[in-house]
């Protein structure tokens, strides 16, 4: 029987499940079935290799420093960008950004629309290859690195992985296979141990009542637990969360705020890094803030240090006034 470990040699959140032991497992896939799944790993093998190699001759381009020289960050240093551009159609949509999240700290990113925070999130989660500049993610070099095997070993929450989940797709299921870095369940057989530990995982978000549901009968605050639920499945290392209570109501987005607070003041949680537009949706706990303006960094620090009237402003382009009460941000004009 399969047991969910991290960072399994997988691609995550996709519906391509390829492990050989898995099918020898499951009498129920045909070789149709397996030979699509075969030729499907060989299609992303190559574009893992076409997007390395460019990545190699773009570093041999970029870097002034040679290859054989650089060193990987301390083993506490999860994320490392070392001047980092992403360019897409000659625009630039995050530009020398030069930034390290150590294990144990809870990052906040804030920005406008259109500020590169999404694009930042997608480069830490090894979903982008950077245009130029160096990263390093969990000790490992993007364009060095099996990609596959990094991804598993990171939780991600975004709009992006729940506009792929079908509405028929049940909680539990959605929850469970998160252990293989896939996404959603066909024919596969899990053992007791792997689905006690959903079900634990939907009840620490507190969504255990809906296990049995599907997701396209669930609230958009239901859906944002189920989702975080199935990033701490695998146990990562890291904890992305892309605007979690977005689209939310006030009750559901403070109940959401509350759970992610004791996340963050949990000594054994992963290392988080959330994107928020908001202020007021900053969880207590979180030790650290980016902020963001048009692809750069306007400032990086302890949250306290960064999340100031006149920073905010500048970031804004509009007078922002900032007050700290009981350990939440509130912003007005």
């Amino acid at each position: 029987m399969p047991v969910a470990t991290p960072r399994r040699n997988v691609f995550p959140f996709t519906f391509y499940q390829h492990d050989a032991r898995t099918w020898g497992n499951h009498g129920g896939v045909n070789r149709g079935i397996k030979f699509f799944y075969a030729l499907t790993s060989v299609v992303n093998l190559c574009q893992f290799h076409s997007k390395k190699n460019s990545y190699d001759k773009m570093d041999a381009m970029n870097n002034s420093t040679p290859t054989n020289e650089l060193t990987p960050p301390q083993p506490d240093i999860l994320i490392q960008f070392d001047d980092v551009s992403l360019i897409r159609n000659q625009r630039p949509l995050v530009s020398h950004i030069t930034w390290q999240v150590a294990a144990g700290q809870r990052w906040i990113i804030v920005g406008p629309n259109g500020a590169g925070k999404t694009t930042l999130m997608r480069l830490a989660a090894a979903e982008e290859f950077p245009s130029t500049g160096t990263i390093w993610l969990l000790g490992e070099r993007i364009g060095r690195t099996d990609m596959r095997d990094l991804r598993a070993a990171i939780g991600m929450c975004s709009s992006a992985v729940a506009s792929r989940i079908p509405t028929g797709e049940k909680v539990i299921d959605l929850v469970v296979s998160a252990g293989y870095a896939i996404l959603g369940r066909w024919r596969e057989e899990y053992d007791s141990e792997d689905l006690d530990r959903a079900a634990g995982m939907l009840t620490q978000v507190g969504a255990d009542h809906l296990a049995d549901r599907t997701w396209g009968t669930l609230s958009e605050g239901e859906r944002k637990r189920v989702l975080i639920a199935r990033s701490l499945m695998a146990n990562p290392e890291l904890l992305l969360l892309d605007e979690p209570s977005a689209g939310m109501d006030l009750g559901g987005r403070e109940d959401l705020v509350a759970y992610l607070g004791e996340l963050a003041t949990d000594p054994d949680a992963p290392t988080l890094v959330m994107v928020t537009h908001h202020v007021e949706e900053i969880p207590t706990g979180f030790t650290h803030a980016l902020l963001l303006d048009q692809g750069g960094i306007v400032t990086t620090g302890p949250i306290e240090q960064v999340l100031t009237s006149d920073n905010l402003s500048a970031a804004f382009h509009q007078p922002i006034q900032v007050d700290h009460v009981g350990g939440r941000f509130f912003a007005h004009r």
